[in-house]
């Protein structure tokens, strides 16, 4: 019986990943909520569904055509008097810095982690900027599983307790 429930919510987990309407929290709610699905496996599907799309979303990046002759060019100038040119400036200083982060070993892992966890800073981002950085695939993959299982399971646990 479990089975058919973790399919389910492996492949809801998959989907909400990639797009950001589908909302995973809600589902394992509803599935706490309604009974009709044990919340722990609902969880735990969805974990897993939603670090597949993750990765997929990482390898995208990683590996998308000319990907090598488009790091070497230099970011168009920016109008730094007009506020949209501000705007343009602090989101490449915002990215380079996570993609430093990133990049680092110290802080890579705990920045992954407090993304799929908390979701501060979101994990949608942090997928599509680790993708760019030097972070291993093994280690963005691991992380990303133990945080969105920590963050599932504890919603889960917590409805299950009403």
């Amino acid at each position: 019986m479990w089975a058919w429930q973790l399919a389910l919510a492996v492949g809801f987990g998959i989907g909400s990943a990639v797009i950001p309407v589908l909302n995973a929290e809600v589902y394992v709610l509803g599935a706490g909520a309604s009974g009709a699905l044990d919340p722990v496996a609902a969880a735990i599907g969805v974990s897993v569904g939603q670090t597949i799309g993750k990765l997929a979303m990482f390898l995208a990046v990683r590996y998308r055509p000319g990907y090598a002759a488009k790091q070497g060019k230099e970011p168009k100038p920016v109008d730094l008097d007009t506020r949209r040119g501000r705007f343009i400036q602090w989101n490449r200083d915002v990215s380079k810095r996570l993609l430093d982060a990133l990049s680092d070993r110290r802080w890579g892992i705990p920045v992954t982690l407090l993304s799929s966890t908390v979701g501060i800073p979101p994990l949608y981002g942090v997928a599509l900027i680790a993708g760019a950085s030097r972070m291993g695939i093994t280690t963005f993959t691991l992380s990303v599983l133990a945080g969105r299982l920590a963050r599932f399971i504890t919603l889960a646990l917590g409805v299950s307790l009403f």
